[in-house]
This record gives C-alpha cells, sequence and structure tokens, in this order.
C-alpha cells in the first residue's frame, strides 16, 4: 500500500518518445506496464491493470484509454489479452478506498495486478508520478499511458474492465446513471445523490458524498451514520 520510493525512477516528457516499446528493459529485463482506471470517481472501485507485452507480437494504434473510444478500447483489449505474454486486472474496494484514502487504495490495487501476472515482470513502469511498493525495480513515467505501448495496454484494460463493471452496477442500482459517466462527479450524479442520497458503492471519504450524509437529517434530528 506503500509508495516505493527507493527503487523508483522518474521520467518526464524528454527522453521517451511516442509509442515506445517496453519488451525489455534494462538488462533484456521484462517490463511489465501498469495504470490505474477510478480515481477520480464517487462511486465503485479503482482499478489497475498490468500488461507485459511480446515483442514478437506488436498491437498497432495502443493510446491512452482516455484517448480512444468506447469502440477502439475494445477491439484492442481483445488483442491485448490475445496477444500479451501476461497480463492481469485487480481493484480496490470502496470499503478500501473508503479505509486508506485514494492514493493508497490505488497502490494497492497496482500491487494486485503485478502480483497477478503469470509471468513475472524485471522491471515495473508505471503512469504517473507515484509507484507502488514493488519486487522489482520500477520507473514512473508522467503522462506514460500516451507514449509508452505496455502502459498504454494497462490503462485501456483498466478501464475497459471498470467500465463493465459500472454498467453492471447500473442494473442494481438504478437511478444514478452509473452506466453513462461511471461513477464520475457529473451534473447527473451529484443531483442523483442529492434526491436518491448515497448507496453503498459511493466513496463516503469523498467530499461530495460526504456532504450529502452530513446534510440529510435522521429521524432522532441527528447526523446518520457514516
Amino acid at each position: 500500500m506503500s509508495e516505493g520510493r527507493a527503487a523508483v525512477r522518474r521520467r518526464g516528457g524528454a527522453g521517451v518518445g511516442t509509442a515506445s516499446a517496453c519488451g525489455s528493459g534494462s538488462a533484456h529485463r521484462l517490463i511489465a506496464g501498469v495504470d490505474e482506471v477510478g480515481r477520480g470517481p464517487l462511486a465503485g472501485p479503482v482499478y489497475a491493470a498490468a500488461v507485459i507485452l511480446d515483442p514478437a507480437r506488436p498491437i498497432a494504434r495502443l493510446a491512452d484509454s482516455k484517448a480512444l473510444g468506447e469502440r477502439a478500447r475494445l477491439a484492442l483489449t481483445v488483442l491485448i489479452r490475445e496477444r500479451a505474454l501476461s497480463y492481469a486486472i485487480a481493484s480496490a474496494s470502496v470499503e478500501e478506498i473508503d479505509r486508506l484514502n485514494i492514493l493508497g487504495a490505488t497502490m494497492l490495487a497496482m500491487q494486485r495486478a503485478v502480483a497477478a501476472l503469470s509471468v513475472v515482470p524485471g522491471e515495473a513502469w508505471v503512469d504517473g508520478n507515484r509507484a507502488p511498493r514493488l519486487v522489482m525495480p520500477v520507473q514512473t513515467f508522467i503522462g506514460g499511458d500516451a507514449r509508452i505501448d505496455c502502459i498504454s495496454a494497462a490503462s485501456i484494460l483498466a478501464k475497459t474492465a471498470r467500465d463493465a463493471l459500472m454498467v453492471a452496477l447500473d442494473r442494481r442500482y438504478p437511478g444514478y446513471g452509473l452506466a453513462g459517466h461511471k461513477g464520475y462527479p457529473s451534473a447527473a450524479h451529484r443531483e442523483a445523490l442529492q434526491r436518491i442520497g448515497p448507496a453503498d458503492i459511493h466513496r463516503r471519504s469523498f467530499a461530495p458524498v460526504r456532504a450529502v450524509i452530513d446534510a440529510a437529517p435522521t429521524a432522532g434530528g441527528g447526523r446518520p451514520d457514516a
């Protein structure tokens, strides 16, 4: 759950080209790309994925999942699952987000994804400037999901998996519009929170959800339990 520091190297925009390959790193070790999806929503778990791509089976048009349309993401998800040497998708629950905070829960989801890989990588390349503590060396790349193919692949797998979950949760929790906004704090989602109140899938540690809970009167005239 903690952020790795001693073994982390950070890279910004310079020195990394567009669609940089990550089939092997230092001493030709396999590299796992790692990324998360779902830090900002008011509802649902945070997801992470780890992907080790096969240099012998390249995948064209990998990009940051946020820059791709749904059809393209789904098509690439099929290719990644077919061609990657190994991939894993993991999550941290709403309860873990509320207990650890969103950063701690994100690091936990990333740790789970890397640990679940069927092939042990020699390095992990993580999108952003924060990295989980892992058993292998870690490098962080700001904007890596848009520039480094294995991180792009992880971004795509994490997003399609989380999106599918939120569509399923929309059927279990009607009225919030989860299938559309995927739990993010859209105007429609905030209005539904005010009108219906939070469900157990909402992150009570997030200010907009907490505000609705604190504003709701109880039968005894006090505040509801968190």
